[in-house]
């Protein structure tokens, strides 16, 4: 079974909407998908609806993104098999929101003086009723012609020290794993390699996030190489964490794409395995019968003999 266990909607910052980002998962042969936005659970019910009226053969997985706030660093901690009717995480979630809104109203302040018109209604335009994050300011950006690309307008505009930067404020990463324990859930650390960290800081980040509660870490994502992948494992090894994986999926791209890169070798402990409650598990492989090994026997040996070289299938 292929497992994508981070994907985002048009209620965060993805660019598809519940119904779209099933079907593209379906078509990419993804058996298992979370849906997890940013800070909000709004996608869940209207995928879950998607899938029952179009009878789409996929497994979805509740999950949530919690932006946390770690020394002067932000990390998303993922949230899965969370209960999404759970009161508590609803509330805290909520608080999250007006913490959003409260940086994007100073975000739109900042940008008006630096001759940007004001556009907070424009960015919440663009949310949609969803959560605001920094990527509804920077297509607005595009949009108004001052910057050609995503990379452009945070370089000159939304990255630390430029007119667009707000601190951000969100919770703890001890607090974030907390709601997501009392929601039911699994707490992961998403994209641990893409936060900038040398190696004495990720090192830092991984044992902080494992002493308050953390559960895994995202080992597998689309664009890792099979060493950083290695690197990744050998730190949960160390600090107790299992392995989970995701495309972090936003929009289909060259270099991202859901279920892309998404594969773990055996010797890998994964968040499906250690919590089989909460996820599918892969259906087991019947032995073959005694007269299909023998004929396969015969294939293999009649193909090493030939001349020419034996297909793969």
């Amino acid at each position: 079974m292929k497992f994508d266990l981070h994907s985002h909607t048009f209620y965060s910052d993805g660019m598809l909407s519940p119904a779209d980002l099933l079907a593209r998962a379906v078509e990419r042969k993804v058996d298992v998908l979370a849906i997890t936005d940013h800070d909000t659970l709004l996608g869940l019910a209207p995928a879950r609806a998607a899938i029952a009226a179009a009878g789409l053969p996929i497994r979805l997985v509740d999950g949530v993104e919690i932006s946390t706030s770690w020394y002067e660093f932000e990390i998303h901690i993922v949230g899965l098999a969370i209960d999404p009717h759970n009161d508590g995480l609803q509330q805290r979630l909520a608080s999250q929101q007006e913490r959003r809104l409260e940086r994007a109203r100073e975000m739109a302040r900042r940008l008006t003086k630096h001759n940007v018109p004001d556009c907070y209604d424009a960015v919440l335009a663009l949310a949609n009723g969803g959560a605001v994050t920094r990527t509804h300011f920077a297509r607005h950006l595009m949009e108004i012609g001052k910057a050609t690309s995503m990379a452009g307008v945070f370089k000159h505009y939304l990255a630390r020290g430029k007119a667009g930067y707000v601190p951000n404020n969100w919770v703890s990463l001890a607090e974030a794993v907390q709601w997501i324990h009392d929601a039911g859930g699994i707490a992961v650390l998403a994209h641990p390699l893409r936060y900038n960290l040398n190696g004495k800081w990720l090192t830092k980040l991984m044992r902080e996030f494992a002493a308050a509660g953390g559960d895994a870490a995202e080992v597998a994502s689309c664009q890792l190489t099979p060493v950083q992948k290695r690197d990744v494992w050998a730190l949960c090894q160390q600090f107790g964490l299992v392995a989970s994986q995701g495309s972090d999926f936003h929009q289909a791209t060259d270099w991202s794409d859901l279920g892309r890169g998404l594969y773990l070798t055996d010797d890998i402990r994964t968040v499906w395995q250690q919590f089989p409650a909460l996820f599918p598990q892969p259906e087991p492989q019947p032995e073959p019968l005694p007269e299909a090994q023998s004929e396969l026997a015969a294939e293999t040996e009649q193909a090493e003999s030939s001349d020419k070289p034996a297909l793969c299938s």
